[in-house]
């Protein structure tokens, strides 16, 4: 008993220092104060706090239907704090639970389905497109709907100098990686030392370009029709991609990527790589100094687009399960995802607009160079492959080796190939995970097979 009450005042303490109330106007508890039934909500993002505060504060004073809603933000350690706070007993009644795995929340039971609510909500449908939005491994599993994003993050673009390309006599960017590579290779021909073709960061570099190429040119390290992972397509990628540092192409010091951005804004080389995010980077955080810039849609193999660009949904908010006030939390979600609050909120430019009828509402005018990140129509989210305990490097370290030139390329991909699946076999078989299969897989319309889970 003493050590089952130690632990429960540690997980107290803890508790304390990471958990940080912004607006809190009820009893800070799920219940009811002041006649109003209080909803806990609990957020990981302080990145649009300032605009969720203002929208919570106005809803706690105009809602008709006896709702107080408290918004805690959790600055560190998101996951575990949900976790142990539905262990404890003193969970959220809502959560922004779009960046927690799905096994963890469905598989666990920590939040609810949304089904029923969604069907009885023809406003929410409406507004929200939810099941146009459903994700298998993201945000559903075997057709349970856990959360619905109110907007996206966008896959890779090219973010170029323009005034760096037409010097080079250059005024747009070639649809084949071969192209693409050739070009950033006489860029630096003509500009080196002074400015480069290309720079990379040293996080998540592969990711950031020849991983999204990939996708695009229909190559994927998952083989959903089989249920096994297989490598092997990126080969000619990684060995075009090699030449970045064979013919010494590439910015010549990999550095963090805010240092690698503030290079790239003052004209220290002519392409980059990254996603919708960087519309603020360049614009707030780290200003573009003297030239104009340019976002550009990736090169593939072929210079025709065959698979999808993987996209990040963002912001879902989910109803723990251990609410006692499953309804009035249903009414908050509806707040949250209602086209007031998501008109200013992508106007603000925090996120693209997840569904066609909300970009259809929104002034894109307001959303600054955030528009230029306008999803594609091959743009989508992938079913996420199984979950393994997987030793030695992930694919993404292993394969940038490969471009550096310090590993081989057809022993890495054979490396990947034989740890991937002997991990995934194993995990399998012991029951820590299942086998995904979509026999009907189109790379161009990844969301839209039909997924089982194996157990062999």
């Amino acid at each position: 008993m003493k050590k089952a009450a130690k632990a429960l005042l540690l997980a107290g303490i803890i508790l304390s220092l990471f958990v940080s109330p912004v607006f809190a106007g009820g009893s800070g508890e799920s219940g009811s104060s002041d006649g109003k039934v209080v909803i806990e909500v609990w957020s990981e993002d302080r990145h649009d706090m300032e605009y969720v505060e203002a929208k919570v504060a106005e809803f706690n004073e105009t809602n008709t239907d006896n709702i107080q809603i408290n918004l805690t933000i959790i600055s560190d350690n998101f996951r575990n704090m949900l976790q142990m706070a539905f262990s404890g007993g003193t969970a959220p009644d809502v959560a922004g639970i779009n960046a927690i795995p799905i096994n963890m929340i469905a598989d666990t039971g920590i939040a609810m389905p949304l089904n029923e609510f969604i069907d009885a909500s023809p406003e929410y449908q409406k507004v929200n497109d939810p099941y146009n939005q459903v994700y298998e491994g993201t945000n559903a599993k075997n057709g349970n709907i856990y959360w619905v994003p109110t907007g996206m993050r966008s896959g890779v673009r090219v973010i170029y100098n323009k005034d760096l390309l037409e010097k080079c006599g250059y005024t747009e960017i070639p649809r084949t990686l071969e192209e693409y590579i050739d070009m950033a290779a006489d860029i630096t021909a003509q500009g080196s030392p002074a400015f480069y073709g290309i720079g990379f960061t040293n996080a998540s570099p592969f990711e950031r370009l020849l991983e999204m190429v990939s996708e695009m040119s229909g190559i994927y390290y998952y083989d959903y029709v089989n249920g096994c992972f297989d490598f092997s397509g990126y080969k000619p990628v990684l060995e075009l991609g090699r030449r970045f540092f064979t013919e010494n192409i590439a910015y010549p010091d990999q550095q963090g990527v805010d240092n690698m951005r503030a290079l790239f804004s003052v004209g220290m080389f002519a392409l980059w790589s990254n996603a919708s995010q960087e519309a603020a980077v360049f614009t707030e955080q780290i200003p573009v100094q003297g030239f104009e810039w340019g976002v550009a849609e990736l090169p593939t193999l072929t210079g025709e687009v065959t698979g999808a660009l993987e996209t990040t949904p963002s912001k879902g908010w989910g109803i723990i399960s251990s609410t006692d006030h499953p309804e009035e939390a249903w009414k908050v979600i509806e707040f949250f995802q209602s086209e007031d609050f998501l008109k200013g909120y992508l106007e603000a430019g925090y996120c693209l607009p997840s569904t066609d009828y909300m970009a259809s509402v929104i002034d894109s005018s307001k959303t600054g160079r955030l528009a230029d990140f306008a999803l594609k129509p091959y743009e989508t989210v992938y079913p996420k492959p199984p979950a393994i305990n997987l030793s030695g490097d992930d694919y993404r370290t292993v394969f940038w080796n490969a471009v550096m030139g310090y590993v081989d390329i057809d022993a890495a991909i054979a490396d990947l190939n034989t740890r991937y699946n002997e991990a995934l076999d194993a995990d399998v078989a012991s029951g820590s995970a299942t086998r995904l299969v979509i026999a009907d897989y189109d790379p161009l319309h990844p969301d839209q097979g039909t997924p089982e889970y194996l157990t062999e």
